[in-house]
């Protein structure tokens, strides 16, 4: 099944210190899927939670944890928890995020 957005795109800038994490609220029941592009030229460190702090804690450079590393120029469709909130680290320079819920592949 393709990708269906179910839920408002939001985005961030990822730099060496992680900016307030954003939520990626869905509109339906499911919207348990979420399309991440990092469209910059920086990897990213993607910390995700059930809460601004849970996302908080797991943005970091280090691969422990489940921080999620996504290259320059990558989009990713992965499947967490409805409603996460995101946010990212680099290691150097900023990239821009987008992060749409929604449900398919």
């Amino acid at each position: 099944m393709p990708f269906t957005p179910m839920g408002n795109t939001v985005t961030f800038t990822a730099a060496t210190t992680a900016p307030t994490p954003v939520q990626a609220a869905s509109t339906t029941v499911g919207g348990t899927q979420y399309r991440i592009h990092n469209s910059g030229s920086s990897v990213i460190y993607l910390g995700f939670g059930p809460n601004a702090a849970a996302a908080n804690t797991m943005a970091n450079t280090t691969p422990t944890g489940s921080t999620i590393p996504m290259v320059a120029g990558s989009v990713e469709v992965l499947t967490m928890n409805a409603n996460q909130y995101f946010t990212a680290v680099t290691s150097s320079g900023t990239s821009v995020v987008y992060i749409t819920p929604g449900d398919g592949a």
